[in-house]
């Protein structure tokens, strides 16, 4: 008989469960979902494709993304009872699996709703405990979750990257990597920018100020928002 009782009594470095990629790293997609959205969302629709819909149940990969849409690190034990503790919260979570082929095996796509707002998001784990965002609002992006980056949600008009490249160069940040994507010409869009430091919270008020943008979230890989 196993001396383990529970695939979470298994503890590596900085993550909890027998699998980086099917634990840790959907905790951290969960997470990233959460912070992303920046709310704890009241409903969370939770679709999972490939290997990680194969594998979920042993994995206790429900249980990890779970845990990070309620804020739980990749090491952090509640995420055993994360189910219960969303239930004890008021959160309905409805999650199913899709036989539908996507670019990556392990990927999880979490729609979130609260007060009539809602956010599809679209994950992946790689491998080796990291995730990724590759879709955000049927936007394709690239946002790792070592990396820290700013989301700016904005229309699409003529000046808006460079005033907000301007504002971030006059307060030291660095842009390691931008990538911007827009649904059409002239209708909304998102900039995804990879910056060297962290953005505080004073420079992303700054920055919702700017004409044309909607939105910030700023994603600090330390702090894990």
């Amino acid at each position: 008989m196993s001396k383990y009782s529970s695939v979470f009594d298994i503890v590596g470095p900085s993550m909890i469960g027998p699998s980086s990629s099917h634990t840790a790293g959907a905790a951290k997609i969960g997470l990233m979902a959460r912070n992303i959205f920046n709310a704890q969302p009241q409903n969370v629709q939770i679709i999972l494709y490939g290997s990680f819909a194969k594998t979920y149940k042993g994995h206790g990969t429900d249980l990890a993304l779970i845990g990070g849409l309620l804020g739980y690190s990749a090491d952090d034990r509640r995420i055993v009872n994360s189910a219960q503790d969303a239930l004890r919260l008021g959160i309905n979570i409805n999650l199913t699996t899709s036989d539908e082929e996507t670019d990556h095996p392990n990927t999880a796509k979490i729609i979130m709703n609260r007060d009539n707002r809602t956010f599809e998001i679209v994950g992946i784990s790689p491998g080796g405990g990291r995730a990724e965002i590759v879709e955000i609002n049927g936007f394709k992006v690239k946002a790792a979750a070592d990396n820290n980056f700013l989301l700016v949600f904005h229309h699409d008009r003529y000046g808006v990257i460079a005033a907000v490249a301007n504002l971030l160069a006059s307060h030291g940040i660095n842009i390691g990597h931008m990538e911007v994507a827009r649904k059409s010409k002239g209708a909304e869009a998102l900039m995804v920018i990879q910056t060297d430091q962290q953005v505080p919270d004073d420079i992303t008020i700054e920055l919702k100020e700017l004409a044309h943008v909607t939105g910030i979230v700023a994603f600090n890989k330390n702090s894990g928002r």
